[in-house]
């Protein structure tokens, strides 16, 4: 079959909200570009950043626990926490930046105050959530953190969970009032939409099937898959933004820094209504605490989500296990993406995590009657009737060598680059969308070294906090809070 080859500044693997944001960047950057992007499925933004596959959290560490650890002596690490709240700073600068300039003239559409609250049940959860907040205010960027275990309080805050709960029960829970809930998969069609109208092209049912070397950067193979006619592509700087796709397209790119990478794919369900009632008795995002050996994407929660202007509650995950590396992916995923070099990583994360797989086989074991009493814990009163099953998205955990155990298992983001800069992957799970602008913030100083002093001023007009500390200037915290919060109408 012949083949063509166009040649393009940039392709873009993926529609989701990782592309959408570093192609909308360069599109103001670079508006000479021509930019590329590839999508497998028939319509974009539907894998990872499709709001029914997410928690859509929008993640400023307000109430994940797993970024709070505690050790031994009640010390709380809040290095983790701070750095994922400043990067969520970065992404409503960001997004309010597009909004001043008339990309997202709709801010509800993909953004809406949800206060982030954190439980904790019994004595020692109590204590935990009191002196995590203790220890937070101290930090400008948790100042506003309240906390209370008086029950009457809390049937004020939750009426959901708390107006019918018995006697006696001790529990104690963190506020924060300026958490959001973001539909991640409305925001990536904007950002797509304003990039095809100032000259990038977006093809859908496109899947990008190998990548090469090229005297200039990359050649990219592209299968149609609905003409399956194959053409290839010639791109001088290749993302790869497709979820849990991306591990096996790195390896096709055979880019040495990529070598020693695995995916741990962990499937999950929910629980979803639409019931006017519930819905209006709980307007938050709450979470809970981990169960022993859960991997922290696992992490119970009762969630406020608003989707296309609908309110809806989500409990869950339930975690599960799929080979899959995208919910629309094939069963020989994970076999397939075992290579020589990184089958010491997989294998030095197996002799370290049989507590996950444990728990992964005990959630695949479950009954529906079990899940539902596992809501229970948040929600005293549960009629079945009321709620949905859902699938979730796929989440592919970072396997990653470690020179002393083999492998790491890594919850987290993790953007794997060429030395040359000519390419780079994005792997890993969340917080990831939350901190989209970070991460590509990241990638353009990585990448394109030549440009991105010339490019530092518009950076700094689209990010004003940028390479500055918001939790040591507090003058610059509170102008910046407040600006992106009238401009995204969270006030």
């Amino acid at each position: 079959m012949p083949s063509t080859q166009e040649k393009v500044d940039v392709v873009l693997i993926g529609s989701g909200i990782m592309s959408a944001t570093l192609g909308a960047m360069l599109t103001e950057l670079q508006p000479e570009w021509d930019i590329r992007v590839y999508e497998k499925l028939d319509y974009v933004a539907k894998e990872s950043s499709d709001p029914w596959n997410n928690a859509g959290t929008g993640h400023a560490a307000l109430c994940e626990l797993n970024y709070t650890p505690e050790d031994a002596n009640g010390h709380i690490d809040l290095k983790k926490a701070s750095q994922i709240n400043e990067q969520f700073h970065h992404s409503r600068q960001y997004w309010s930046h597009l909004v001043d300039t008339g990309v997202l003239p709709e801010p509800k559409n993909f953004i809406n105050q949800v206060p982030h609250i954190s439980y904790g049940r019994g004595e020692k959860g109590r204590d935990y959530i009191r002196n995590r907040r203790e220890q937070m205010v101290r930090n400008p960027l948790f100042a506003e953190m309240e906390y209370t275990d008086d029950p009457a309080t809390q049937a004020e805050w939750l009426p959901l969970m708390f107006e019918g709960r018995g006697p006696g029960q001790v529990n104690g829970i963190s506020r924060t009032q300026i958490g959001t809930d973001v539909d991640f998969g409305s925001l990536s069609r904007q950002l797509l939409r304003y990039m095809a109208d100032k000259g990038a092209t977006i093809r859908t049912s496109h899947q990008v099937t190998d990548l090469d070397r090229s005297s200039d950067g990359w050649t990219v193979t592209v299968r149609d898959l609905l003409s399956r006619e194959t053409h290839k592509v010639s791109a001088k700087f290749v993302f790869i933004g497709a979820g849990g796709g991306a591990l096996p397209l790195l390896q096709k790119s055979g880019i040495p820094e990529g070598r020693g990478y695995g995916g741990f794919p962990v499937s999950g369900i929910f629980l979803r209504t639409a019931n006017p009632e519930l819905v209006s008795r709980h307007q938050a995002k709450v979470y809970g605490q981990a169960s022993f050996g859960a991997p922290a994407m696992s992490v119970p929660h009762l969630d406020t989500r608003v989707v296309d202007g609908n309110d809806y509650l989500m409990f869950g995950p339930y975690a599960g296990f799929s080979p899959k590396f995208l919910k629309r992916g094939r069963f020989t995923d994970l076999p397939f993406s075992v290579r020589g070099n990184n089958l010491p990583t997989m294998l030095g994360v197996a002799k370290d995590n049989t507590d996950l797989v444990t728990y992964l086989l005990s959630e695949l074991a479950a009954s529906k009657k079990a899940r539902f009493a596992a809501m229970n814990e948040f929600i005293p009163e549960v009629d079945p009737a009321d709620w949905e099953f859902i699938q979730a998205g796929q989440r592919v955990q970072v396997m990653k060598h470690d020179a002393k155990r083999g492998g790491v298992l890594g919850f987290g983001t993790e953007l794997v680059s060429s030395a040359d800069g000519s390419i780079a992957a994005l792997l890993g799970a969340s917080p990831g969308a939350s901190t989209a602008v970070a991460i590509m913030l990241g990638l353009l100083k990585t990448c394109f070294p030549r440009q991105y002093d010339g490019w530092e001023p518009a950076l700094k007009d689209m990010v004003p906090s940028l390479g500055r500390s918001l939790a040591d200037d507090e003058t610059l915290l509170t102008e910046l809070s407040e600006y992106t919060a009238r401009t995204l109408q969270l006030i």
